[in-house]
């Protein structure tokens, strides 16, 4: 059933889980202090530090950790270049700088998550590179759990991206799929969905396959309509398709990525699509130049099956449309200086997943959302300007 659970799943028996610890970037690598939000006004104690928790489904343990932030998605080494304008057909213009640094959709939010100080695993493919390093140890950094990270073998290469950044800190992006687009098995591995079962929220983005987005979002069978459909001859495997629905994890979309239509196997079960508004536009062939003109647009994807549409508005922040309700709207944080806007979106999709889960309303998880996404643009790079929690409660004690 489609919606959006606060509280925690349920305590499962059927699978088994180890715990272990890893590594944080706060001073303790062991813990992290998960502080509330704050205001002028709150001089409440802080709570006591919390071990991060890490899963894997080899031993099992009586201990159940927060349900962590699952982002199944892509993984990029970003090639920027400094350029003060695009070029014209047929030119050729100097970059200032040129710096390669760890990016991708998926990469980004998950990075996102650890440095907000919320369990978080990866599930992605890097090649056998030394993009694929680079990766992957900018998201150890950020205290991300790296078990669902599979390395490609073959020559294949790790995803990597041109992003040409101007001088008003807009950029253009030119992506390039490597292993984020090849080499996913058919059916997921059981100990990758597994870690999605146990998810207290799932982020998907559009720089991986379609097939592999379904299988993690697809609302799958109960065991008991599984073995109902296995006697009516339904395939085998069919059974292992499911994961995040079945648990009732909710699963937010991010439509940034691929341009291409979205397939309705996917909408169907997704519980929030989160599209900028040129993405919204695309997608759904609607003008969104004025808020009435994205709330009809946001209606037109209710009509799909979507109940929820988070839209990035930029300058002029966001909005969430709630079928059957009132629009929330949320202004933006201005940041004192925008630098690059890479990776402000994935920023704020992340952000607003790690406080939807931890259980704020609908109009903090926007706010806290907004924050972040200003202080990710006020920092060249997409996973080096993630903002750590203290910073954003911190920003919050302004607005």
């Amino acid at each position: 059933m489609k919606g959006i659970h606060l509280s925690p799943p349920p305590t499962q028996t059927t699978n088994t889980i180890q715990l272990q610890t890893f590594p944080t970037t706060t001073t303790n690598p062991n813990q992290v202090q998960f502080l509330p939000f704050q205001t002028k006004h709150n001089n409440k104690k802080k709570k006591p530090k919390t071990p991060i928790l890490c899963l894997s489904s080899t031993n099992p343990s009586k201990i159940h950790p927060q349900p962590p932030l699952v982002v199944v998605g892509s993984a990029n080494a970003d090639i920027y270049v400094e350029i003060d304008r695009l070029p014209k057909e047929g030119e050729t213009l100097p970059a200032k700088t040129g710096q390669t640094l760890a990016g991708g959709k998926g990469a980004n939010q998950a990075a996102c998550g650890g440095k907000l100080s919320y369990p978080t695993y990866f599930v992605g493919q890097v090649g056998q590179d030394s993009y694929g390093k680079l990766v992957t140890e900018a998201l150890r950094s950020g205290g991300v759990c790296l078990d669902h990270v599979t390395t490609i073998s073959g020559g294949t290469p790790t995803g990597h991206a041109v992003v040409m950044l101007q001088s008003d800190g807009q950029n253009s992006i030119i992506v390039v799929g490597g292993a984020n687009m090849s080499c996913w098995p058919e059916i997921l591995p059981q100990h990758d969905l597994d870690v999605v079962r146990n998810a207290g929220i799932v982020l998907l983005q559009r720089e991986i396959p379609d097939a592999v987005n379904i299988q993690v979002a697809k609302v799958g069978f109960s065991l008991s309509k599984a073995i109902a459909f296995c006697v009516s001859s339904v395939p085998v495997g069919f059974l292992f398709e499911y994961a995040a629905r079945s648990a009732g994890v909710p699963v937010i979309f991010d439509a940034g990525g691929m341009d291409s239509p979205i397939p309705q196997e996917l909408l169907n079960y997704v519980d929030i699509l989160s599209p900028n508004e040129t993405e919204l536009g695309r997608l759904t062939g609607m003008a969104t130049e004025s808020f009435e003109d994205i709330a009809q647009a946001a209606a037109k994807c209710h009509k799909w099956g979507v109940k929820q549409v988070l839209v990035k508005l930029g300058e002029k922040g966001s909005a969430l449309f709630i079928e059957g309700e009132e629009p929330i709207q949320q202004p933006a944080i201005f940041a004192k200086k925008v630098l690059d806007t890479t990776g402000a979106g994935d920023t704020f999709t992340a952000a607003f997943a790690v406080a939807l889960v931890e259980g704020k309303s609908k109009k903090e998880c926007l706010k806290f959302a907004a924050a972040a996404a200003s202080l990710c643009v006020q920092v060249k790079g997409a996973i080096p300007s993630m903002p750590d929690r203290k910073s954003v409660l911190e920003l919050l004690n302004y607005h």
